[in-house]
């Protein structure tokens, strides 16, 4: 798997391809977030860019994925934590979550797969759920495993990466 310097607007890129292909499939919903929101212009790289790294991550999926018999490609944990190990800041990873459950809402349905990717996530940036989501108290969890409060952060997706 191809790697990006640690939490730039590349990295983030990959972020926004998986959450798109975190089902095995992209939604026409899904495409129509991103442009709504001009998630793309905000992460900070521009649409050729973009797709030139979903290009790559996309390739990088058919050669270490592994494909259902429907030919949906289905990410491994391993292809999850390459990705999720490209974004350190806790303040980026709490808005790179905020985008995943974004992405993975807009079709108005939760997959097994969805549900995997943010779940492999949160845990893997050692986010809590319900305190990320509130925009009051975005929080990670300490060393013992309490919840550390943190500044207060802007739930819109629209505010992704300023």
């Amino acid at each position: 798997m191809r790697n990006y310097p640690a939490d730039s607007p590349q990295s983030m890129a990959r972020i926004v391809a998986l959450a798109l292909m975190a089902d095995g499939a992209i939604d026409r919903n899904e495409l129509n977030l991103l442009d709504r929101q001009a998630v793309i212009c905000r992460i900070g790289v521009s649409p050729e860019e973009f797709d030139r790294i979903s290009y790559e991550f996309f390739a990088d999926l058919l050669e270490y994925g592994q494909r259902f018999d429907s030919g949906q490609l289905s990410l491994n944990e391993a292809i999850v934590a390459s990705v999720l190990d490209d974004i350190r800041d806790p303040a980026l990873q709490q808005k790179a979550l905020r985008l995943i459950l974004a992405i993975v809402n807009a079709d108005h349905r939760l997959t097994a797969e969805e549900a995997g990717l943010i779940a492999q996530a949160l845990k893997h940036w050692q986010l809590d759920l319900f305190e990320c989501s509130d925009a009051a108290i975005p929080c990670r969890r300490s060393d013992a495993g309490q919840p550390r409060l943190q500044a207060r952060g802007t739930p819109e997706v629209d505010h992704v990466y300023t």
